[in-house]
């Protein structure tokens, strides 16, 4: 498309979820109660972790960052589509589209690399718990974080330049609720056959990568706990890892369903469905995943508890 034909935007249109009065209020009031479990439960995470001695250890460490993540891409969102569900005003700049979108990619990338190294961590520990202080050093887990933020930040901008470069032609109106690919890419007149190479190699490549990470680190795991005599041992070291896999599970499959498929198969009114799971959901999901299922945050949050109030 010549780029003299391309139509100069200031801002875009969001359609929202739904243009029925009535369920806009249900729906405000069961996503603002979604996003404020997530607001707090992430926080409480990432506070606990901090305050508490007995968590700072390298997988708590990876699992503060995971809920920085959640918190962070969740909030570029939720709040910008609880204020359109009250208002008729959906518009958002150009710029505020491209920075919303930029923080949804990177904080998705950061957070499918961190599920990845948090599955490395526990075959660490489990595997090979004698060199486990060596191995997942203080100085080590900073770099590996460090490195999945720096590609985060990469990826974020390789996307958001190539999306934000395209020709909107005619209508600015986005049949969604939040800046996301597949709707900017079915609104463009342009050829996207190169976002969408981009989009596949890259992101195959990260999903190819941390799934194959979390899959490997697992098979040595349980290769690992079978050799464990005691069926205490096996539980213990079982239940550690329950909450990481339904994590991984969860995500990975619908980022997998979501844009691993070309733009022609794209289905906006059911995509709002999966996007609302992953974009509020599962944010608000992992912090009680976490939390419930281990015995390590438990006693750390009565221990803060019992310090508050007594």
């Amino acid at each position: 498309m010549d780029k003299g034909n391309c139509s100069s935007l200031t801002g875009f249109f969001l359609l929202g979820i739904t243009n029925n009065p009535e369920v806009k209020i249900i729906l405000f009031g069961v996503f603002l109660t979604v996003y404020l479990i997530n607001l707090f439960a992430n926080l409480g995470m990432i506070t606990l972790i901090r305050v508490d001695s007995q968590l700072h250890t390298p997988m708590y460490y990876f699992l503060s960052h995971l809920s920085f993540s959640d918190l962070s891409y969740s909030t570029a969102i939720g709040p910008k589509m609880l204020v359109n569900l009250l208002t008729k005003d959906k518009s958002i700049p150009f710029f505020g589209c491209a920075l919303q979108f930029f923080i949804f990619c990177m904080f998705i990338d950061v957070e499918c690399l961190l599920l990845a190294v948090m599955a490395f961590d526990r075959y660490k520990a489990i595997s090979k718990p004698l060199l486990y202080a060596v191995d997942m050093s203080s100085r080590v887990c900073s770099v590996l974080v460090a490195s999945i933020y720096l590609f985060g930040v990469v990826d974020g901008f390789i996307h958001t330049s190539l999306a934000f470069r395209l020709c909107f032609c005619g209508s600015n109106v986005i049949n969604y609720f939040f800046c996301d690919l597949p709707p900017l890419l079915l609104l463009s007149c342009s050829d996207v056959q190169i976002n969408e190479l981009v989009l596949f190699t890259i992101f195959g490549f990260i999903e190819l990568g941390t799934i194959s990470g979390v899959l490997v680190s697992y098979c040595y795991i349980i290769l690992s706990v079978l050799k464990i005599h005691s069926a205490e041992g096996r539980f213990k070291a079982f239940s550690t890892c329950a909450s990481h896999l339904t994590a991984v599970a969860i995500f990975q499959g619908t980022m997998l369903f979501m844009y691993f498929r070309p733009s022609s198969s794209y289905s906006l009114d059911q995509d709002k469905m999966t996007s609302l799971f992953y974009t509020l959901v599962i944010p608000m999901l992992n912090p009680l995943i976490y939390s419930l299922r281990n015995k390590d945050v438990k006693e750390a949050m009565k221990k803060l508890r019992n310090k508050i109030f007594f």
